[in-house]
């Protein structure tokens, strides 16, 4: 039987790559490796630290995802959510402290409701995935290239499965909505991979313009189309797995699958 367009999208992206949450001390120092050669040694977002690791004070409270290639065993790619602190839901995210005139009302100010909400940040994939002319300067490049019908291999794989390991990290730890600071372009072809992304704000400088942009998680998951919906979900089961295996089954959807099991 042929293979479809979205058999083949899952069947290269198992091939070749593994979506990880990051909840072992062993892993989030990968994620924070992964971090400090793209943000600190490739880009001179941040300054080189000794240990080679780039942290910062929002960590202790983020969710960790890393991309993992399985043909050369590395960490390739790396995401974080940044939650609210548990000690003070008020606390403001990093987006908000620098995004200016946000559509009234779209960011909760009642603690119930912060609780419920993310900041996308740190994505990065290391120089040796971001070789095509114009990327080593991008932390997660994209081209229009990606989308132009070409070979599979073209495909924008880690950054798709950093993007759908959000989803899919929000989805299991309860957060409906996550908030991000994209590049003016980056909304426009996360779109073209049905992952909708909407402006809630004007551009702030951040590292280069940026868009203060809003994710509504649950509507995301349901209305992925029939090319994305197998790739969601088999990241989706990895990241439930991996929090199986490493012995943090810590989120409501892991925790109820267990008891509906037993």
């Amino acid at each position: 039987m042929p293979r479809t367009a979205d058999t083949s999208l899952l069947d290269a992206f198992r091939t070749w790559f593994e979506v990880v949450p990051a909840c072992t001390p062993a892993l989030r120092d990968a994620a924070f490796r992964v971090r400090h050669s793209v943000y600190c040694e490739d880009l001179g977002y941040e300054a080189r630290r000794a240990d080679g690791r780039e942290t910062d004070e929002y960590d202790e409270q983020s969710l960790h995802v890393l991309v993992h290639h399985r043909p050369t065993n590395q960490f390739v790619g790396c995401v974080r959510l940044i939650r609210v602190s548990q000690s003070d839901a008020a606390q403001r995210l990093p987006f908000e402290r620098v995004s200016q005139g946000l559509a009234p009302g779209v960011v909760p100010s009642a603690p119930e409701r912060r609780v419920r909400i993310a900041e996308v940040s740190r994505l990065a994939i290391v120089r040796a995935f971001r070789r095509r002319r114009g990327e080593a300067a991008r932390p997660a490049p994209l081209s229009s290239a990606d989308y132009s019908g070409g070979p599979i291999v073209r495909f924008p794989h880690i950054l798709t499965g950093l993007y759908l390991g959000v989803v899919a990290t929000a989805t299991l730890h309860g957060v409906s909505t996550l908030f991000v600071l994209t590049e003016p372009r980056l909304a426009d072809h996360l779109h073209k991979l049905g992952l909708r992304i909407l402006q809630i704000g004007p551009p702030v400088e951040h590292r280069g313009m940026r868009i203060p942009s809003l994710i509504d998680v649950d509507p995301l998951a349901r209305e992925l189309g029939p090319v994305m919906r197998p790739l969601y979900e088999h990241v989706l089961e990895s990241i439930k797995r991996g929090y199986r295996q490493r012995g943090h089954a810590e989120t409501d959807a892991v925790n109820a699958e267990d008891r509906s099991a037993r």
